[in-house]
């Protein structure tokens, strides 16, 4: 935890009835306390760490935590979602919120063809707060934790008027880490899987569309809890791909960020866009424009010369496709080319804070 909330651990906080209790009967130190015990009891999954001589020296609880560094490349992230801007409590349960706030700080370390490390977690929360919630965000927090080798290592707590959460994520590579800044003219452009399902599963409970039993099961999961691709990252580095970044925004928008930070421009197919049945049968009439504008997938967009793509390809999951071309032209610019020949001038729909 940070110094400003310095505090010592208390075993004996297993004892707090959680269902009848709220976060100001606790208290500032006697929350801490029990977040504390569940990261210390609840950590497992891998050490991403230990093939690089990473060592954690000191872990949460004091006025920092502290790590040895070996011969490697340490990354760092971080990402805030604001109850009422990014979730509702109607859409997203305590636990897949948990999950997803960290999944979106580990698409940034796998787009960086890294591997995930230590997280620091920030919480803002109103004093009414049931301790069980909080335990089940905790839960889902120790959960994706566990199966992407994340050690919750400590944080800071404060008061607000709604819940927000604050990750900062550090990640470790050896060699150089994959860009925005290289992609050139004569690239192909691919992502490593589907997307727009997770801007489907938003819609479909936003507007009660109508859907099979298989098909909500598929988007809502797809929304609450995104995969980051982490290992896919993996392949990617490995293969000699040096641009990428995550979908966090949308492909439309995240591509035209990639292309103003190489210089470039891109055109896609959209027959090319690969887009998941259930997705595509959902929404028949709207699913090109979700897989465009949805956001929130946070699979991999990749550019990479034709003979790396070739030996990539096959090594990438279900859903991995080759959509379009990195091209000469105006910076930031994306054409949209449908299936009989139409060119469209992508606009930017992606999340803007502030618009």
């Amino acid at each position: 935890m940070s110094a400003g909330s310095r505090f010592v651990f208390h075993p004996t906080s297993k004892c707090y009835n959680s269902y009848t209790m709220q976060v100001q009967d606790l208290g500032e130190f006697g929350v801490i306390a029990l977040l504390n015990e569940m990261i210390v009891n609840g950590r497992g999954g891998p050490d991403n760490g230990a093939a690089f001589d990473y060592r954690l020296l000191v872990d949460t609880g004091d006025d920092t935590a502290a790590w040895h560094t070996g011969q490697a490349t340490e990354l760092c992230t971080t990402d805030t979602i604001v109850e009422g801007v990014h979730f509702t409590r109607q859409t997203t349960p305590w636990r897949d919120l948990g999950w997803k706030s960290l999944a979106s700080n580990i698409s940034d370390i796998a787009a960086m063809g890294g591997l995930p490390l230590y997280a620091l977690i920030t919480l803002g929360l109103p004093p009414e707060t049931e301790i069980a919630d909080l335990k089940e965000l905790y839960l889902g927090l120790l959960e994706i934790g566990n199966q992407y080798g994340v050690g919750i290592v400590g944080g800071d707590l404060v008061r607000s008027p709604v819940v927000f959460i604050t990750v900062a994520l550090t990640g470790v590579q050896v060699g150089q880490s994959m860009l925005r800044t290289t992609a050139r003219p004569g690239d192909k452009l691919a992502v490593t899987g589907y997307v727009g399902g997770s801007g489907g599963g938003l819609r479909l409970m936003q507007q009660s569309s109508k859907s099979s039993a298989e098909a909500a099961e598929y988007l809502c999961k797809v929304h609450r809890r995104p995969v980051p691709d982490v290992a896919a990252g993996q392949i990617l580095i490995d293969s000699g791909v040096v641009t990428a970044m995550d979908i966090s925004d949308g492909l439309a928008d995240d591509l035209s960020k990639l292309c103003l930070s190489s210089g470039v421009s891109a055109r896609i197919f959209s027959d090319h866009i690969p887009a998941h049945p259930l997705l595509k049968k959902t929404f028949f009439k709207q699913y090109l424009d979700l897989t465009l504008n949805g956001g929130e997938d946070y699979k991999l967009l990749f550019s990479a010369p034709q003979t790396v793509m070739e030996l990539v390809m096959p090594q990438l999951p279900e859903g991995a496709s080759v959509i379009g071309d990195i091209i000469e032209g105006e910076p930031g610019r994306v054409v949209i080319i449908d299936s009989s020949g139409t060119e469209t001038v992508a606009i930017r729909h992606g999340w803007d804070h502030f618009s």
